[in-house]
């Protein structure tokens, strides 16, 4: 299970870097905005902090034509660069070519079943389904998220399925659960993942009986 931070917040970025538990950082036109600055610069700066880790950076422009180009340009800014298409038919093509020049691909904003089988007859890297997106409008993100598992496994597809907007750590867990090669989250989403209220009880039930021994040196 690769775990990615779905921000373009560097210095956050660079705090969960030094902890050795996340894969890499999805970024989209709005994250990138937030962060302000240069975004080529932002860029190359996440890339370089997650040498080892995949970064997926969105293209802004519409026509298939400058997609294609842009797609190209964004992969040339750093070898461990995925770039992020979305799943609509007028891309088609240039998925398919794109893919035939060994360009990473991570398809965004997928959202049936049969948007994710397409995608991975063409071939591409990744395909990244809404789960918070059909949840807001009454739809199960989890179990379409399953159903997209279930056909990238019977049809031996080499496609990885990345869960996308998550929102709780619920349906974090429940992406875990069912098998999804990766799942990309805010870090706030991320860090609340990380605690127990559990956890923080037993450290301080742990520590007031150590401190009834009066020992100050141990071992």
């Amino acid at each position: 299970m690769k775990i990615f931070l779905d921000t373009a917040d560097v210095q956050k970025i660079k705090d969960w870097a030094k902890m050795g538990v996340i894969n890499g950082v999805t970024t989209n036109p709005s994250h990138l905005a937030r962060a302000g600055g240069d975004p080529t610069k932002v860029v190359k700066e996440i890339c370089s902090i997650l040498k080892g880790g995949e970064i997926s950076v969105e293209v802004t422009k519409d026509e298939p034509k400058d997609v294609y180009k842009q797609a190209q340009e964004i992969a040339d800014l750093a070898p461990n660069i995925l770039v992020k298409v979305p799943c609509h038919k007028k891309y088609y093509a240039i998925i398919k070519q794109l893919v035939a020049e060994k360009i990473k691909l991570n398809i965004t904003l997928v959202f049936t079943p049969l948007q994710a089988l397409m995608m991975a007859k063409l071939g591409v890297d990744y395909v990244s389904p809404f789960v918070g997106r059909w949840n807001d409008i009454d739809v199960d993100g989890i179990a379409m998220l399953e159903e997209i598992n279930h056909i990238m496994e019977i049809y031996g597809f080499k496609t990885q399925v990345l869960a996308a907007s998550i929102r709780t750590v619920r349906d974090f867990h429940d992406s875990v659960m069912i098998g999804c090669d990766a799942v990309t989250l805010p870090v706030s989403v991320f860090e609340k993942s990380l605690e127990s209220p559990l956890t923080d009880k037993g450290i301080a039930k742990f520590n007031a009986d150590w401190k009834k021994l009066g020992i100050t040196k141990f071992p």
